[in-house]
């Protein structure tokens, strides 16, 4: 009984998350709504990035300072202060500089996103392939343990199967609720460096 409800508890959390996806996008497994790419203009209020947009990735300086300025690992008021101490020296290029910084972030987090939002969706395919699995091994069960004679050694093998399927289903739905939270955090990211780079071009 112990292993039918752990697997009806996954079930129960797979339609939950297929519940709240949003039919445009099946495979998205968030409450958040998906946004497939964050758009300039909700992130930029400075002027027209132009050639930035593709020269920044030949500006070393640049390319090093986004790797640094984008890697999560980085704590959002150290990637500010990076930016105010880079734009501060740049003196008259100041205000090219600051675009080439933003388009290489924009860039950046943008292909970050990206890369997480994929790594959800093929998660959800996933644990929605295993959902099925556990749904067919339950009714499996079942009929092994309503059978006559029962075969009990198949009824263990099957019941330690479905344990283990159902811990990993329950891990992946853990994880999969903390990553859904990385999209958001990158957004807020690429918010509060753009909105520093604009001050300071000021």
């Amino acid at each position: 009984m112990k292993v039918l409800a752990m697997a009806a508890l996954a079930l129960a959390l797979s339609g939950t998350a297929a519940g709240a996806a949003d039919p445009r996008y099946p495979n998205w497994p968030c409450p958040q709504a998906k946004v497939p790419e964050i758009s300039l203009a909700a992130v930029w209020a400075g002027p027209a990035l132009d050639d930035a947009e593709t020269k920044w990735k030949n500006d070393t300086k640049i390319t090093a300072l986004v790797a640094k300025l984008s890697a999560r690992k980085t704590p959002i008021d150290e990637a500010e202060k990076s930016v105010k101490d880079f734009l501060a020296a740049s003196s008259a290029d100041k205000t090219a500089n600051a675009k080439l910084l933003f388009a290489g972030l924009f860039d950046t987090l943008n292909a970050q996103r990206s890369q997480v939002m994929n790594g959800l969706e093929r998660v959800s395919r996933k644990q929605r392939e295993a959902a099925d699995k556990i749904r067919e091994e339950t009714i499996q069960l079942q009929a092994l343990q309503g059978a006559t004679p029962r075969d009990e050694a198949k009824v263990e093998a099957l019941g330690n199967e479905l344990i283990w399927k159902t811990r990993i289903f329950e891990d992946r739905n853990k994880v999969v609720r903390f990553v859904c939270e990385v999209p958001t955090t990158i957004d807020q990211r690429l918010f509060a460096l753009g909105r520093v780079i604009q001050q300071e071009m000021e």
